[in-house]
């Protein structure tokens, strides 16, 4: 079987590790395209070398653009490299423009797509990562869904035939890398901050960063929080808060680079909280057993939300006092799986290839 995977961004690429191992572990021809959607060292190469994954055979360099832009290019990039490969299944992650992209490309020329992640629903249309989710199911023809919840989202859409449940690869990746940290306390002692004395925060998404109100409101409930927050800035944050003149340092917050994956498990693990508008952040965290607030009005991630141990919270007063809340009683909820799904999304790939 050979299979070719398309990724262009952090989320994508911790959610490639697993699967590249496993496909390695069990002879699997795997193919990896890297499209370049995000382009900052810190959010892509760097993740290759942490995790282990092997470098990409192909590289498309599409770095920034609208989304128009962005999914244009790499959908033209893309048609040269699949009629050379010929993959058996072109593997798509997540709800990124890549993922979209990807799965016209591959539907348009016959080749069957399998979409990794899929069923997920935030139900709020604004965002273009919904659209890149629905759109991607309905293309794909083997939606492998992470959770019960994603699955019946799936099956309201007629595609029940087309979903296999394999658990989330997330989890499989954040649990290798959790139980190989061999000394949290250096990364803790490079961001200068004491366990479990700070909260870990990142905001990155268009409708908190380029809404000059809605930001400003952001960092003043976080100056607000009533313990340190480190604000790990991504170079979209930073350039927003400059274009808008909104100092991002100051009373609770200070400010550091985004960290590669393994460091940012770390500092996570011995965090008191997490305050994010990221998808993946809320879930790692919540896997991690660290309390989330998520700057958002919706969460895909659903499951997060039980016995209070992620909140969503507008910008203001609420999202201070969320960030500052006692910590929620214990939990041993595993909806998302114990860290044997890439093991499964290859059976599942494996067995569907057989069918048809």
């Amino acid at each position: 079987m050979k299979v070719l995977s398309v990724v262009g961004a952090r989320p994508q690429f911790v959610k490639l590790a697993p699967i590249a191992a496993e496909f390695a572990r069990r002879g699997v021809e795997h193919v990896i395209v890297h499209t370049g959607q995000h382009y900052d060292p810190m959010l892509s190469d760097v993740f290759f070398a942490d995790l282990g994954i092997p470098a990409p055979n192909t590289h498309l360099g599409v770095g920034s653009g609208s989304h128009g832009q962005q999914t244009g290019a790499i959908l033209g990039a893309l048609d040269e490299i699949l009629a050379q490969h010929q993959p058996d299944w072109v593997l798509v992650y997540g709800d990124t423009n890549s993922t979209l992209a990807a799965a016209l490309s591959a539907v348009k020329m016959h080749l069957r797509v399998a979409h990794l992640e899929a069923g997920l629903r935030s139900f709020n249309r604004r965002m273009p990562e919904e659209h890149n989710r629905v759109l991607t199911d309905h293309a794909a023809d083997l939606l492998l869904a992470p959770t019960s919840v994603a699955a019946g989202h799936l099956a309201d859409e007629g595609l029940s035939d087309r979903t296999e449940v394999v658990g989330d690869v997330m989890v499989d990746v954040l649990m290798t890398v959790r139980d190989s940290l061999a000394d949290p306390a250096a990364v803790l002692s490079r961001l200068g901050v004491d366990s479990g004395e700070y909260s870990v925060a990142t905001i990155h998404r268009a409708e908190n960063t380029d809404d000059p109100v809605r930001l400003h409101a952001i960092v003043d409930a976080l100056h607000e929080v009533d313990h340190h927050v480190l604000l790990l800035a991504h170079p979209r944050l930073r350039a927003k808060a400059d274009a808008h003149g909104i100092p991002l340092a100051g009373g609770s917050l200070s400010v550091h680079d985004p960290l590669g994956y393994p460091d940012l498990i770390a500092a996570v693990s011995q965090a008191r909280g997490v305050v994010t508008d990221s998808g993946g952040l809320q879930k790692e965290a919540f896997v991690l057993r660290v309390p989330g607030t998520t700057v958002r009005t919706e969460t895909e991630w659903v499951e997060t939300l039980d016995g209070d141990w992620n909140v969503l919270v507008e910008p203001g007063p609420a999202l201070a006092a969320a960030a500052s809340r006692p910590r929620p009683a214990p939990t041993d909820a595993a909806p998302y799986g114990v860290g044997q799904a890439a093991s499964a999304v290859t059976d599942a790939l494996i067995g569907r290839l057989k069918r048809q």
